[in-house]
């Protein structure tokens, strides 16, 4: 069983009534139909951040490669074109994976070197 996210008027009603005064948490769940948590939840978090809203987009990992980076690897780039993955990723002294930072190199539109230092490998004509 899934709980489903309250809509705001729904929470701005439960708090309405709880700040009235008249009501315990548990007397405002039961009207409302939601658990004594929810209402205590709403109650802490209007305390503690100053909103009510869902904090679904809270959410989640935040990534590591951030905005400022991301200038960073521009620049990296631009100056280096033949700068390998590795060498990115210690430039900007980040605990990520090689993946990571291709992938923020593909949101940038950016290539890179893919080889190390090895020479290219070309065919003689015939």
């Amino acid at each position: 069983m899934s709980m489903a996210t309250l809509s705001l008027d729904l929470r701005q009603r439960i708090l309405a009534r709880y700040d009235q005064g008249k009501y315990t948490r548990n007397a405002v769940a039961q009207q409302f139909g939601v658990s004594l948590g929810m209402v205590k939840k709403l109650i802490q978090q209007r305390k503690h951040l100053g909103e009510i809203g869902s904090l679904h987009k809270r959410a989640g990992r935040k990534p590591l490669i951030t905005q400022r980076h991301q200038e960073r690897l521009q620049a990296l780039v631009a100056k280096r074109p033949d700068t390998t993955l590795t060498e990115l990723r210690a430039a900007l002294r980040l605990p990520c994976s090689l993946t990571a930072i291709h992938k923020a190199l593909v949101r940038l539109g950016l290539t890179y070197k893919k080889r190390r230092s090895a020479p290219v490998s070309r065919t003689d004509r015939t």
